[in-house]
C-alpha cells in the first residue's frame, strides 16, 4: 500500500456498488470487496469468478475490506491474514437495498458458490 503510506495520501471512493467485472461477463456475485489502494469493488472469494483476489493479484494492490453492511474486517490477500484498517471515504459498504446475491444470478446459486 505504498501510495497510502504517503503523508497526505488518501484513498479513493469506491469505484460504484457492484462488481463491474461480473457484469461485464453477464455474470453474479455473492458478497463485495473494496480494494484500499484504488476503490475497485470486486466479488468475494465465494463467488465464483473471485474478482477481488485477481484484482490483488494483477495489480499488485494487496489490501481489500468488507463492502458488506455490518462489516468493517480488512483482508491481506498475499499474506491470506487480516490487514491493518485505515479509514476509507463513504460509501463504507453496498447499499442495504442491493440483492444479495447480485447480477445475474442463477436459481441455484447457492450450490455453485465456492
Amino acid at each position: 500500500m505504498s501510495d497510502l503510506t504517503a503523508p497526505g495520501a488518501a484513498p479513493p471512493p469506491p469505484q460504484g456498488t457492484e462488481c463491474r467485472d461480473c457484469l461485464a461477463l453477464d455474470g453474479w456475485w455473492f458478497h463485495l470487496r473494496r480494494c484500499v489502494e484504488c476503490g475497485h469493488i470486486g466479488c468475494c472469494d465465494s463467488s465464483p469468478m473471485q474478482h477481488a483476489r485477481n484484482h490483488a493479484y494483477e495489480t499488485g494492490h494487496r489490501v481489500a475490506t468488507s463492502f458488506e453492511p455490518g462489516e468493517d474486517w480488512f483482508w491481506d490477500y498475499f499474506d491470506d491474514a487480516s490487514a491493518k484498517r485505515v479509514p476509507l471515504p463513504p460509501p463504507e459498504s453496498r447499499p442495504d437495498e442491493q440483492s444479495v446475491p447480485g447480477g445475474n444470478a442463477p436459481p441455484n446459486w447457492r450450490e455453485l458458490l465456492r
